[in-house]
């Protein structure tokens, strides 16, 4: 059986963290005190860390059903959630449901029902509907980014989820945002309002950068290079967009990926990890990625096109800037273009011109292999060390998943390792293994 871990200290310890900052602070006392909170929050201040720790205190360790629903807009922060509940090593088991994902695998790992349920509404409610958990334990709702679950269309499965809720005794709202209206269904008395939502982007820079003409393409080209391969996202409105600008720049060689709702899910997750671990410093999104998914730090952000809304162009900013480090926010316009009121009085920037960017000096191994084989970061350290003969600081970022793993190698010695490596066996499984 598995050591429960509930002590803050030690938690922390695990993240590599000295601190909780001062909203996860008055997270952690207002949600332990209290039974209704609402925590409003910039992108990137550390809100699942804020709601989780009380959670976790909470938790029955002699409980074998589901106590804690965590209900979220999307696959991405389900996934990101659950990572943070396995890296804080408490114990208890956590799982992530959503759509897109084989009903086969939900049905093996709520076989032994977790702790902590994390899911995006659709899933949930379709669980509920085939009897999947039960509900009888379910003491902690957490709605996580919950006025982006209400505009994806989720309202009826929401609504229709907390009908079965009949036993809460803590209800937790988390928002990006504080121009948001909490629907009736949630059935909040008397909630305690946390308002961080001016805090967070206090280093942020806007700058503007003006195209000569309404094909910004080659303007965007002039950004990037004068960026110097910093990581970074472009934000586009459309899917075809993105297509259309994705084209340009693999015309120029600039090495990339694309994120956007119509992926099959598991190209948006590759699409992360690549991004993450470096092989790709640039990824072209839509609002897709403005909110709710885990992504290294990140320099800049670019509008290539800006939002209709002024609340998604602040989301959309949230992703640099974080935790009170600086970054740039570039916004994109053709000369004759105008700017929509909620943008600012902001300095126009002239690109420097660059030399060519050079390509990542990483590449990704796919491994067909992970946490359900029993498989673990060190395991596969020790492969890549020892037999693929790699030094310490040629070992990148890797990651597990159920099935698969993910290792970042150099990119001169990738297509080496997967020959070398192929074949060799871990916890007594053979390894397949290919560069994505």
């Amino acid at each position: 059986m598995l050591q429960i871990v509930k002590n803050q200290s030690d938690i922390l310890n695990k993240l590599g963290i000295e601190a909780l900052n001062p909203m996860q602070q008055a997270a952690r006392e207002t949600i332990l005190s209290g039974a209704e909170t609402v925590l409003l929050s910039p992108t990137g201040t550390g809100k699942t860390l804020a709601f989780l720790l009380p959670l976790v205190e909470e938790l029955d360790a002699s409980m074998r059903e589901v106590q804690a629903l965590i209900l979220v807009p999307s696959r991405e922060l389900a996934l990101q959630i659950e990572g943070v509940v396995r890296q804080m090593g408490t114990g208890f088991k956590a799982n992530a449901v959503y759509g897109g994902r084989s009903g086969y695998q939900d049905k093996i790992d709520l076989k032994h029902l977790p702790a902590i349920l994390i899911g995006t509404p659709g899933r949930i409610a379709d669980h509920l509907r085939r009897n999947s958990f039960s509900t009888e334990k379910i003491r902690m709702l957490v709605l996580d980014e919950f006025d982006k679950s209400l505009e994806v269309g989720f309202e009826a499965e929401m609504s229709e989820i907390m009908s079965h809720l009949h036993h809460l005794n803590k209800k937790i709202l988390t928002s990006a945002s504080n121009k948001v209206e909490i629907p009736k269904f949630v059935g909040l008395k008397n909630p305690v309002r946390l308002n961080f939502s001016d805090k967070g982007s206090a280093q942020l820079s806007l700058k503007i950068v003006v195209s000569p003409v309404k094909d910004k393409l080659k303007s965007l080209l002039a950004t990037l290079k004068h960026l110097g391969g910093q990581p970074g996202i472009v934000f586009c409105n459309f899917k075809d967009t993105i297509s259309y600008v994705s084209d340009f720049l693999t015309e120029n060689h600039i090495s990339h990926d694309c994120f956007f709702g119509d992926m099959e899910q598991r190209d948006r997750e590759l699409a992360l990890i690549k991004f993450r671990n470096g092989t790709h410093r640039l990824l072209l999104a839509t609002d897709l990625a403005a909110r709710g998914i885990d992504v290294p730090e990140l320099r800049f952000i670019i509008h290539y096109q800006l939002p209709q809304k002024s609340h998604e162009f602040m989301h959309r900013n949230g992703r640099t800037a974080r935790m009170n480090a600086d970054g740039t926010a570039y916004v994109l316009k053709w000369k004759d273009e105008t700017l929509p009121e909620y943008i600012p009085e902001t300095p126009v920037e002239n690109p420097k011109k660059a030399e060519q960017l050079s390509a990542s000096n990483w590449k990704t191994i796919q491994i067909l292999g992970g946490r359900r084989d029993k498989i673990s970061k060190g395991d596969i350290a020790g492969l890549f060390m020892k037999v693929g003969k790699l030094k310490k600081d040629e070992l990148g970022l890797i990651e597990i998943q159920q099935e698969i793993s993910y290792v970042a190698v150099p990119a001169a010695k990738a297509h080496l390792l997967t020959q070398s490596l192929n074949n060799s066996k871990l916890k007594g499984k053979k390894l397949r293994l290919g560069v994505v």
